[in-house]
């Protein structure tokens, strides 16, 4: 990288470019850098113009430096500064039709501050907030507009209220009154607008946390707009955004301002010609795909920890600092804490650091990035922070303990893959000894839940023995680890009688035709004569897969191959749904010992066509498991699998069906153009006159024949491709379709024989009242804490009934899986659901179940009254 260019990349930072000292005057980073710039405009005008545009998108927390920067720069040449505003202009009218939610909002707050740096007009940018707050009026207005894509509106919104706080001031100053329009229009919105607390979205269950924040009843536009408020009571002063162009204030006002010009948002959605839940709730999903809610804040920290002596916006404008830093720096892993850590602000954040990581990583319906992203931004801070971060993130997964049973469920399976991965770069070191109590508690208690499962992971990212030797403080927990071992082999016991005899010599036999490598279809023919015709399928099934799988067990490569090889043998046993059941039952009891190689081995025999994802369904639902459910993971990765495999499936045909159609569409193109030009020349080979002109036109009208005819033929085989994808998607998404009614029947069957009207007791484990406040990292438990916790805590199973309290848990369990699968897939579930509605949610069905898969969906749950089972839970 060239000087000039790492100096406007760095401006504003502690870096050897400024000379690397520990006092960092960004006025003195923004003058040497002006004057370098100047320089290279002559030469390097274009390259320097888009270089500044990519640093305000991509490094959006120093936008006020660069608009000081292009400020100065147009003091020089006016031509410079112009061809910034028509670059932003052009940008932001793109981000606009191509609904690019994070870069019209940066490129909003980018716009705000040129406004600052006297680059664009006041008046301009007011005209910009006024065209989004119009657009936004006329969708949520019931008569004219289309309110199911509130979403819509809800951002644009959100766009202008974010950048007031990087130029509420200068517009007071310069031009009050259109201010006081701008927030009078907004004020007016909100009046009119659906107010949006959406229960399935938030991590936790209780009622305290789905209100978020300090404000109860506020939704993410509210709680924004009360902070914008009490900024401008204020007066717009704040100290989290920094000022440079004030320094430069006498020489920007001297500089041209440029007119904007007006820009357009996109039409609205027509609002379905038939006006139901069903069609409303399947544009308000396209809405909220487009337009998602960015952050919903998780509160782990007491207020003082998070916003002592910080103006209500402060925490608005620190967490956008972070989130765009990783929303740019996802892919420049050292970059990243640099940047988090080195925010443009004057006071110590932490605490909301990591609550805003967390809040992220907790993000539903699914975070923006892979959890791992969130477990390497956090260790990198870890190190980068070493006298205080880890501190902050143990306090956090103390308070996540603390309500985890009332985590949502999805949210407690990140906790556990976050937590175990975190652990493993840090030698597995934890104080274990502080959640010993979970051994009191029943097998089925979230918190010990949780422990068992870490403690699984754990044992998945490194070896048992390494585990078990990090409890060495409180080895009373090996207790909850895995069993320690390998495969559970049928056929490697001691004699059981006549029939395991029998058994026995079949598989020895059958493991010796592998050795020998027999191919499968000389060894179906075996199975069949020897084993099926006298022992039965059922016993055949056993003895294959037990065999094949134990001979595949030595690693994955090796169970990839079995199931390579002899993926024939099991397709021909598991020829129907009950016998691909038995079949999986098999791998289960061959892996009971590994949660993980069942889980593998599951979903490769899905992804062979061994075993179909509906018989996957119908084995985990088999009575012999559901009673599992609210006990350990094992068998809800196995379903989440499953069906998060039938979806990438539907996905990809997708893909491969768009990618078909262009292909065809591009053969008509190449093909029509040929065939024009082929006619142009057969008429022109007719009107020469010269023997030379003829043979050239002759060989041209050949050579495009031919050119036409092979366009032709891939014109054919291009469509012949499209039909054949497209058959197999249709095949696909029917699929679909009968897993969604297998996989809610089932769920509905299960829970309505566990769901009792009188499950009203409050979540087991989580912290009382008087316990809100206490999370904080720095106070240990004392003795005198820690035995009124136990007693309080034998109080609460003392008053209640064991066997209650344990249904009330898997219904808990149940309904918060049933939710998290439909808050997952709601898209795909959409057009589907009438026939849901008349097949499986039947009057019948328990409210409870309903809204579980209602509010998963965003749908409202207006059919059934009453209070349901998870507002009592």
């Amino acid at each position: 990288m060239s000087s000039w260019r790492s100096m406007v990349v760095r401006i504003g930072e502690r870096c050897l470019e400024y000379g690397n000292g520990n006092h960092m005057d960004p006025e003195a980073h923004i003058e040497t850098c002006c004057g370098i710039l100047w320089r290279e405009l002559d030469q390097f005008g274009d390259d320097v113009l888009l270089l500044l545009m990519q640093c305000a998108e991509e490094l959006p927390h120093k936008s006020p430096f660069y608009a000081t920067l292009v400020g100065l720069l147009n003091l020089e040449d006016e031509d410079f500064g112009r061809k910034v505003v028509e670059e932003t202009h052009a940008k932001l009218q793109d981000y606009l039709d191509t609904e690019n939610c994070n870069k019209l909002r940066i490129l909003m707050r980018f716009l705000t501050v040129l406004m600052c740096s006297n680059v664009i007009l006041p008046g301009a940018l007011i005209e910009v907030f006024e065209t989004l707050l119009s657009s936004a009026a006329t969708t949520v207005d019931e008569e004219g507009g289309n309110p199911a894509w509130q979403a819509r509106a809800d951002f644009y919104i959100f766009c202008i209220l974010a950048s007031l706080p990087w130029g509420g001031l200068e517009l007071l100053e310069r031009v009050p009154e259109e201010l006081d329009r701008i927030m009078a229009g907004i004020e007016a919105y909100l009046s009119i607008r659906k107010h949006i607390v959406e229960p399935a979205y938030f991590a936790f269950d209780t009622n305290e946390q789905r209100e978020d924040n300090t404000d109860v009843g506020l939704d993410f536009l509210e709680d924004l707009w009360k902070r914008i408020q009490s900024l401008s009571d204020n007066g717009w002063k704040i100290d989290s955004v920094p000022r440079p162009h004030l320094a430069f204030e006498a020489r920007l006002v001297t500089g041209k301002s440029y007119d904007f010009g007006p820009v357009t948002c996109p039409e609205q959605p027509v609002p379905p010609s038939t006006i139901s839940d069903v069609t409303a709730g399947r544009q308000r999903q396209e809405a909220e795909l487009k337009y998602p809610q960015r952050i919903r804040r998780l509160q782990l920290f007491p207020l003082s920890k998070t916003e002592e002596e910080l103006q209500p916006i402060d925490r608005f404008v620190v967490e956008e600092y972070l989130l765009d830093v990783l929303l740019y720096m996802n892919g420049c892993r050292k970059e990243c804490p640099v940047y988090m850590v080195g925010l443009p602000v004057s006071f110590r954040y932490e605490y909301l650091m990591a609550e805003t990581i967390f809040t992220q990583l907790f993000l539903l319906p699914r975070p923006p990035f892979k959890i791992i992203y969130y477990t390497v931004v956090i260790i990198d801070l870890c190190k980068a922070l070493p006298g205080a971060f880890p501190a902050v993130v143990a306090g956090a997964v103390r308070a996540l303990f603390d309500k985890v049973g009332e985590l949502d469920m999805e949210c407690r399976t990140r906790f556990v893959h976050w937590f175990a991965h975190h652990l493993s770069n840090f030698q597995f070191i934890w104080p274990w000894n502080e959640w010993t109590h979970v051994l009191d508690l029943p097998k089925w208690s979230p918190q010990r839940v949780f422990a068992q499962e870490v403690l699984e992971k754990e044992v998945r990212l490194s070896y048992w023995d390494k585990i078990k030797e990090s409890l060495e403080t409180s080895p009373e927990l090996g207790e909850l680890l895995p069993p320690k071992g390998g495969i559970c082999f049928k056929y490697s016991g001691e004699s059981q009688g006549e029939q395991y005899e029998a058994e026995l010599a079949f598989s020895a036999e059958l493991s010796s035709m592998v050795k020998e490598k027999k191919l499968a279809r000389e060894i179906y023919p075996w199975v069949e004569e020897k084993i099926i015709l006298v022992h039965g399928h059922k016993v055949a099934i056993e003895v294959v897969v037990q065999t094949l799988l134990h001979i595949g067990s030595k690693s994955f490569t090796h169970l990839v191959t079995v199931l390579e090889r002899y993926g024939y043998v099991l397709s021909k046993l598991a020829s129907d749904e009950s016998n691909q059941i038995l079949v999986i039952s098999e791998v289960a009891k061959l892996w009971q010992n590994s949660a993980q190689m069942t889980a593998i081995a599951i979903d490769r025999m899905m992804g062979y066509r061994i075993i179909s994802n509906i018989a996957i369904v119908s084995w985990v639902f088999s009575p012999a498991n559901i009673e599992q459910f609210h006990t350990s993971d094992r068998l809800w990765e196995v379903l989440r699998n499953a069906v998060s495999k039938t979806y990438n499936r539907i996905s990809d045909l997708r893909k491969g069906v768009a990618s078909a159609e262009k292909s065809v569409q591009n053969a008509i193109e190449s093909f029509t153009k040929v065939q024009a030009d082929l006619e142009s020349a057969e008429a022109l080979a007719e009107e020469v006159d010269t023997e030379e002109l003829q043979s050239e036109a002759t060989n041209k009208v050949k050579r495009l024949k031919a050119q036409a005819e092979k366009l032709k033929e891939e014109e054919s085989s291009a469509q012949e491709s499209l039909e054949a994808k497209d058959a197999l998607l249709s095949r696909a998404l029917q699929e679909n379709e009968a897993l969604l009614f297998v996989l809610y029947k089932n769920f509905t069957d299960v829970l309505m024989k566990h769901l009792l009207d009188d499950l009203i007791d409050k979540p087991i484990d989580g912290p009382g009242p008087d316990q809100g406040d206490s999370m904080t990292v720095d106070k240990e438990p004392s003795a005198m804490d820690a035995d009124d916790d136990d007693e309080r805590r034998n109080q609460r199973f003392a008053k209640s009934n064991g066997l209650h309290a344990e249904e009330q848990e898997w219904c808990r369990v149940t309904l918060g899986q049933i939710r998290a699968l439909t808050r997952q897939y709601a898209a795909e579930i959409w057009p589907h659901i009438e026939k849901l509605d008349a097949e499986v949610f039947t009057g019948d069905v328990h409210p409870s179940i309903v809204r579980a898969v209602y509010d998963g969906l965003r749908r409202p749950f207006s059919q059934f009254e009453g209070d349901s089972l998870m507002e009592k839970i």
